[in-house]
């Protein structure tokens, strides 16, 4: 792959395999096996203020995605130094809130599963962060997760599943894809962990459901009385509130599951306390 120093999205600058670079010379050789055959894993963070929000959390989890699909773990210490540059090249957008992603690939490899001898891509870039809406509405998808893959509860770059489910939900009107896995269970969004609320009691699919251990989902569990228990997807239209957790949208209430609506409010009671929780300790700790 090649590096260089051009604007990203948004006039933004992007760290490529050690550079600080622009769009226009932010570039890849067509042979990296993140886009040949999606091998590579990344990580996603909130920028607020010019700092990222529990960075550390995040850099353990892209060591351990890494390492799940034997890919060589990133040194801690380069990452961060290659976010704190990235950062420092685009102080112009320090004011708005911000996406952080992280990506590393297998690297330049032939064509096919191989992988070849060239070593790692890295990249960070930066882009404006989503505006969430206050309440979604989730579609449950036909195709499920399976918990049992060897991807499974890594975050990998092969994100064909999501972009086909995403897509079925928004042509629903949703805003949000929810899948069950292979035993007819509750697992996770495209990009976020799923909570229900069932007589006060918060409760969330474990990670053997073969979900995605998500930061904020960590964060809330050790910040709030949260049960982990395989559940069956049809509690979604059973209770009495639903939310999503994900490190750009936080808290982020569910109005609707397809055609049914969430008696509980959007947000109900508990998701807005939680919510509040969330905020308070996020605010008090930028790494917690």
């Amino acid at each position: 792959m090649t590096g260089g120093s051009a604007e990203g999205r948004g006039g933004m600058k992007v760290w490529v395999n050690g550079r600080v670079v622009g769009a226009d010379e932010a570039t890849v050789s067509v042979f990296d096996h993140g886009l040949t055959v999606g091998d590579g894993v990344f990580e996603t963070a909130k920028v607020v203020g010019g700092v990222p929000f529990a960075l550390s959390r995040h850099l353990d989890r892209l060591a351990v995605s890494a390492a799940g699909l034997a890919l060589p773990v990133p040194d801690d210490a380069l990452v961060r130094s290659a976010v704190a540059e990235t950062l420092a090249a685009n102080t112009d957008h320090i004011g708005e809130t911000l996406r952080l992603r992280i990506t590393l690939t297998g690297g330049t490899s032939p064509l096919g599963s191989d992988r070849g001898d060239s070593g790692t891509t890295m990249i960070v870039a930066l882009a404006p962060a989503t505006r969430w809406a206050s309440t979604a509405k989730v579609v449950v998808v036909p195709w499920v997760r399976n918990e049992r893959a060897a991807s499974a509860g890594v975050k990998t770059t092969s994100y064909a599943d999501n972009v086909v489910a995403l897509a079925h939900a928004k042509a629903a009107g949703g805003g949000e894809a929810v899948f069950a896995n292979t035993q007819g269970n509750l697992c996770e969004g495209t990009g976020t962990n799923v909570f229900v609320v069932r007589g006060g009691v918060v409760s969330t699919p474990p990670l053997t459901s073969g979900c995605l251990g998500g930061v904020t989902r960590a964060l809330l569990l050790e910040w709030a009385h949260v049960v982990e228990e395989d559940l069956p997807i049809g509690v979604l239209t059973e209770a009495d509130e639903v939310f999503l957790t994900s490190s750009t949208r936080d808290l982020q209430a569910v109005h609707a599951v397809g055609d049914h609506t969430v008696p509980g409010g959007a947000p109900g009671p508990v998701t807005r306390r939680l919510a509040a929780v969330f905020a308070e300790r996020a605010a008090a700790d930028v790494d917690p």
